[in-house]
């Protein structure tokens, strides 16, 4: 029998958008994630044996013209399309073009501003027949059994629908707990993607993303993956898993030069991730990785990451003032930051440091001191960021509730350009003040004479770091040197 036909779609918008980022928007150093929420719903699918087309037109560099002209091809019975805050009416606007080429295909969308503001999305236009919130891969697969059955899905966990001029939301469906039942994302992206299309500026390029686990218990207030997708529950693939699939890479890609684990928190069982580097040592794993990291595993870990192939890690120091930090939710300590950059520095492991100002109690002493940490810290490569608040987190309701966020217009949320905007003001400073500030931060910290011979010198030793370094500052440097605003 012919299977239900499902076309799931990562929908044009700008180019170079990079919509599956935790921060989507277009970056200054030409970021383009893979966006491996779709991929793993794409093998949740094709595991069951549906007919299923993946398209990243981002990635890919399609246009609508492009996607419409596959679609044709296609003839899609079930079109998912995934959201984000700053894209959400170009979303919206792409799905409604798709249902007007196919009228009896069922409109779904997914992904965190869907998630996080439903009633409201399905206010935009008629096109939406489902939305499934959260962590949708085990929902879409049901939704498609139910509709390729002729059965009634309304009873789904998670899905919330349009039934006669209504909007019901059903409860929410439970996380999945055992990853392993879900396929190598990385087969999906062997069938679906090209590698050569993403690429992450604190890893070699090209890379190949993949999660060993979901979930983060930190709760950090600013965080959009965990409020609306991954969720507070940590749940980690078996060692075994992660290793089959690792070497599923090595021997299927030949043409990558790394792994990213794009875990929320890669390292949150210390004990797990020594094992799993003992496992790659012990399997043969030749290809370096990046991770995700909080700064306050131990130097025995790092040290063991280490002698496993751990490249860099990226790490989220935010602010160097403690009232902010616990304000964040982040349970650290800045001590814990300074300790965690020293043996990162002895054991040979790079760091990428993410900095964000606007926070609560933000002022221009607090930034000055954030910057001074970055600068102590010594971070191979640094990001500044004013505070980015999206629908779903903690951090936009207080913004919104103490008149803090400057515009309710999702287009805001970027430049024309497609770059990152300030939509937030602070005690005693502007939007336009807080990305000032942010060009100042980034012009001090690359333009330092010290960091500048440091990579220098790194570039004549790490051939690897050299091209890498390379390739992201041909974007990069124009936007160092260019004023935002």
């Amino acid at each position: 029998m012919d299977r239900l036909k499902v076309l799931m779609l990562n929908p044009p918008f700008l180019k170079r958008f990079s919509r599956p980022q935790r921060n989507p928007g277009v970056t200054r150093s030409d970021t383009m994630y893979y966006p491996y929420w779709m991929a793993y719903a794409t093998g949740a699918l094709e595991k069951e044996g549906f007919d299923v087309r993946f398209y990243d037109a981002p990635g890919a560099g399609f246009d609508y013209q492009e996607i419409e002209r596959k679609a044709i091809e296609f003839n899609p019975q079930l079109i998912v399309l995934d959201t984000s805050t700053p894209s959400i009416h170009n979303d919206i606007n792409v799905l409604n073009k798709l249902k007007n080429k196919f009228p009896q295909a069922k409109g779904v969308m997914v992904g965190t501003h869907a998630t996080a503001m439903t009633e409201e999305t399905f206010g935009f236009s008629e096109s939406i027949d489902y939305i499934l919130r959260g962590e949708y891969d085990h929902s879409l697969r049901d939704l498609a059994k139910a509709l390729e059955n002729n059965d009634d899905p309304s009873n789904l966990e998670g899905l919330s629908f349009r039934a006669d001029g209504a909007i019901s939301h059903n409860p929410a469906r439970p996380l999945i707990s055992d990853l392993d039942e879900l396929p190598f994302v990385s087969e999906v992206y062997k069938r679906h993607l090209n590698i050569w299309d993403y690429f992450n500026p604190d890893c070699l390029f090209p890379n190949v993303t993949i999660l060993t686990g979901r979930g983060c218990p930190y709760r950090c207030t600013f965080c959009l993956w965990t409020a609306t997708l991954s969720g507070y529950k940590t749940r980690l693939r078996s060692v075994d898993a992660v290793l089959d699939e690792l070497m599923y890479i090595q021997k299927e890609f030949p043409d990558a030069r790394a792994i990213f684990f794009e875990d929320d928190i890669f390292t949150i069982n210390e004990k797990r991730c020594v094992e799993l580097c003992e496992g790659m040592i012990k399997r043969g794993l030749k290809l370096p990785w990046n991770a995700n990291s909080r700064a306050d595993i131990s130097y025995d870990t790092l040290k063991a990451m280490k002698a496993a192939g751990c490249r860099a890690l990226c790490v989220g120091f935010e602010t160097g003032n403690q009232e902010i930090i616990d304000a964040y939710g982040k349970r650290l300590k800045v001590e814990d930051y300074y300790r965690f950059a020293k043996d990162a520095r002895k054991v040979g492991i790079h760091m990428h440091g993410c900095f964000i100002v606007g926070g609560p109690g933000e002022s221009h002493k607090t930034m000055e001191k954030t910057l001074k940490m970055a600068c102590e810290l010594k971070p191979d490569t640094a990001q500044f960021y004013p505070l980015m608040v999206y629908p779903g987190t903690v951090e936009y309701e207080r913004m919104k509730e103490n008149g803090m966020l400057v515009t309710d217009k999702y287009e805001d949320w970027l430049t024309p350009d497609g770059l990152h905007n300030c939509i937030i003001r602070t005690q005693d400073s502007t939007p336009e003040e807080l990305i000032r500030w942010c060009d100042h931060a980034r012009r001090k910290f690359y333009l330092r004479p010290s960091f500048i011979w440091y990579k220098f010198w790194q570039g004549m030793w790490d051939i690897d770091e050299r091209k890498r370094t390379r390739k992201a500052f041909k974007v990069f440097v124009k936007h160092l040197i260019k004023p935002s605003v």
